[in-house]
């Protein structure tokens, strides 16, 4: 029987799959983008696409293993960071196969998404992951603003480095003030980060949801600009847009 191994080297059968788990709401989001009608689980954070109707198993990082289980899925899909170790391990020990993937860059998740979609679902690849190859092969804009992006208020938590978003962020033209910091989201308290003095703050709505009421208020003084989540942090058919939605939160307002 032909083998095929996830991102982090896991064996499983290879063969087409149409009973589809997603633990990640950027997978979730791709996978519906070319085939929604095999996705029977996701998670309560799978909010793309907005009218997707299928059965809940929980969150990210507290799945109900048992719900998936009762779903019989030949597939789950899962991600190192977004997802607990033990959770994949006992849905494995149930005889689930789970695709693991590993995505801390812009070119990871693009050479990731293609092999889910090729090697682990064997489907096709969708269009979109040409142009989003596109848009990312294209020059980072050189000297671009400083930039501090918290994910979390009380503790504060900022994009530090070895993530994703901070190599989006760098590719999109953007210098992440917490780039060489050692940690990946490090906790730092208000004085610290306005002491950097950074040219702008980016606020985004997840995973904690900045608003126009709640996150401004903390940095007086300095520039803020709430941005779509979504565009810093999801890996998928953001990716297309994701560029253009950060130039177009960052251009300057008449």
């Amino acid at each position: 029987m032909a083998t095929i191994t996830d991102d982090l080297g896991y064996e499983m059968p290879a063969r087409p799959r149409s009973r589809v788990v997603s633990l990640v709401p950027s997978l979730t989001e791709s996978v519906a983008s070319v085939r929604r009608d095999a996705l029977v689980g996701v998670t309560r954070w799978c909010t793309h696409p907005i009218d997707l109707d299928v059965t809940r198993v929980r969150g990210t990082k507290n799945p109900d293993v048992a719900k998936v289980y009762a779903l019989r899925p030949d597939l789950v899909l899962a991600n190192k960071e977004e997802n607990r170790r033990k959770d994949v391990e006992v849905l494995r020990a149930a005889g689930i196969p789970v695709w693991v993937t590993v995505i801390e860059t812009v070119p990871q998740a693009l050479a990731s998404l293609r092999r889910m979609f090729d090697v682990a679902l064997e489907w096709e690849v969708p269009t979109w992951l040409d142009d989003a190859d596109a848009e990312w092969g294209r020059a980072a804009p050189a000297a671009g603003p400083r930039a501090v992006v918290p994910v979390w208020r009380d503790p504060w938590m900022v994009v530090g480095s070895r993530t994703f978003t901070g190599d989006l962020l760098a590719r999109a033209g953007l210098r992440n003030v917490y780039a060489d910091c050692g940690a990946r989201y490090p906790h730092v308290d208000l004085d610290e980060i306005r002491a950097h003095n950074p040219d702008v703050v980016l606020l985004p709505d997840e995973p904690y949801r900045f608003t126009a009421e709640d996150g401004p208020e903390a940095f007086p003084g300095l520039r803020c600009v709430l941005v779509e989540g979504r565009a810093l942090t999801w890996y998928g058919p953001s990716l297309v847009t994701a560029r253009s939605v950060l130039a177009d939160a960052l251009a300057p307002r008449s």
